[in-house]
C-alpha cells in the first residue's frame, strides 16, 4: 500500500510540473485583467512589482502597500495606473460621519508606482489653528508654482462633489482641497483633520479637453511598464506566445511556455531553461514532493530486499533460525 502511494506521489509530482508553467500565471482577478508587468502569481510578470497585487479567496483584488491593503476597482494598460479604494474614506453614502480615525494611503516609494499627479483630495473639519485653510486665487490653476500650499476652501470639488454635490452645504461641513507632494503629507494633514476622501480626474475621451475628464471617488496610482526585447519576443505568437515571467531566486527573465520555460521565446528550443522548477512558487513545491517521494521510495525498496527474499510469489524470511 505504501509502495503504491508512493508511486502515485510521483506520477502526480511529475503532471504538476508539466502543467505549471504559463498557466499558473492567471489574467483576472474577478473582472479585473492581470497582465504584464503585474501578476498576482509568484514569478508571473516584472519582478519590479512581485507581491504587490493578491487575488483574495473571494475574487477581489487587492493592492498591498506600508500602509495596509486597498481593494483595487480598477486596471488601464494603455495609460498605465490603478485605481484603489480606502475603506476609511469619507463618502457619499454617510456624508455626516467624518469622526472616525482615517489611515492615510500611503506607497513605497521603492516601487515602481506613484500617486498620479489628476489625484485630488479633500479633507473635512480641520483644525483651523494648524492647518492653513484660505481660497486660492483664481490663476493658482494655471500657475500652481506661484501659489502657497494652503487647503484650498473654495475648491471645486468641495462645492461640487461627486455623486452629493450639496453635502457639505446641507450637513454644514467644513471642506478644503489639497494636493500632496508625497504620501507624507497625507499623514500629516490628518493629523489635524478628522477625515479625507480622494477623487481622481477619469478620462473619458468623448469630448475635447479639460471636459474629457469627469471627477471618481478612489485614488489613482501609475506604474511603468518595462518594455524589453525578450519580453517582446516571448509574448510574440509566431514565436511560441509564452508569457512574460522570471525566476524566483535570480530575478532573471524567463519566458514560460506551455511545455516548459525558455530563456528567450517558446519556439527556441535550444534555450530551454534548465532550471524550471524554481521558476513558479507552485512549482517548486511539487518538485520539492517529487524529491521526497523518490527518496521516500528508494529508501522502502533498500528495506525490502535488506529484511525480505521474495521468490514467484512467496514471501520468505532470510533471517530464521533453524
Amino acid at each position: 500500500m505504501a509502495f503504491f502511494f508512493l508511486f502515485l506521489l510521483c506520477i502526480t509530482t511529475t503532471i504538476n510540473k508539466v502543467y505549471s508553467q504559463s498557466a499558473v500565471c492567471r489574467t483576472y482577478c474577478g473582472d479585473i485583467p492581470i497582465h504584464y508587468p503585474l501578476s498576482i502569481d509568484d514569478g508571473c510578470g516584472s519582478p519590479y512589482y512581485r507581491n504587490m497585487l493578491l487575488c483574495s479567496n473571494s475574487s477581489i483584488l487587492h493592492f498591498r502597500t506600508p500602509s495596509g491593503s486597498y481593494p483595487v476597482s480598477y486596471i488601464d494598460y494603455t495609460e498605465p495606473h490603478l485605481v484603489i479604494t480606502d475603506p476609511f474614506m469619507w463618502s457619499c453614502a454617510n456624508p455626516t460621519d467624518t469622526s472616525f480615525a482615517a489611515t492615510p494611503f500611503s506607497l513605497d516609494t521603492s516601487k515602481r508606482f506613484s500617486l498620479s499627479t489628476r489625484n485630488e483630495y479633500l479633507f473635512f473639519k480641520c483644525d483651523k489653528d494648524s492647518v492653513l485653510i484660505e481660497p486660492k486665487p483664481a490663476y493658482c490653476d494655471r500657475f500652481p508654482d506661484r501659489c502657497g500650499s494652503s487647503c484650498d476652501s473654495s475648491g471645486y470639488l468641495c462645492r461640487n462633489l461627486p455623486s452629493c454635490p450639496n453635502a457639505i452645504l446641507e450637513n454644514n461641513i467644513s471642506c478644503c482641497t489639497y494636493y500632496p507632494k508625497a504620501s507624507e503629507s497625507l499623514r500629516l494633514m490628518l493629523k489635524h483633520c478628522e477625515s479625507y476622501t480622494g477623487v481622481y480626474w477619469k478620462t473619458i475621451g468623448t469630448t475635447v479637453p479639460p471636459y474629457d475628464q469627469v471627477p471618481e471617488y478612489g485614488i489613482r496610482v501609475d506604474f511603468e511598464i518595462p518594455v524589453t526585447t525578450r519580453c517582446l519576443e516571448c509574448e510574440d505568437k509566431r514565436k511560441g506566445g509564452g508569457v512574460c515571467g522570471f525566476d524566483t531566486e535570480s530575478r532573471d527573465f524567463v519566458c514560460l511556455c506551455q511545455d516548459g520555460n525558455a530563456t528567450t521565446f517558446c519556439s527556441d528550443a535550444k534555450s530551454r531553461h534548465r532550471t524550471s522548477s524554481t521558476v513558479i512558487a507552485g512549482t517548486v513545491v511539487f518538485s520539492v514532493a517529487g524529491a521526497v517521494g523518490i527518496g521516500a521510495l528508494v529508501w522502502f525498496v533498500r528495506k525490502i530486499k535488506s529484511n525480505k527474499v521474495v521468490s514467484c510469489g512467496v514471501q520468505t524470511n532470510e533471517n530464521r533460525y533453524f
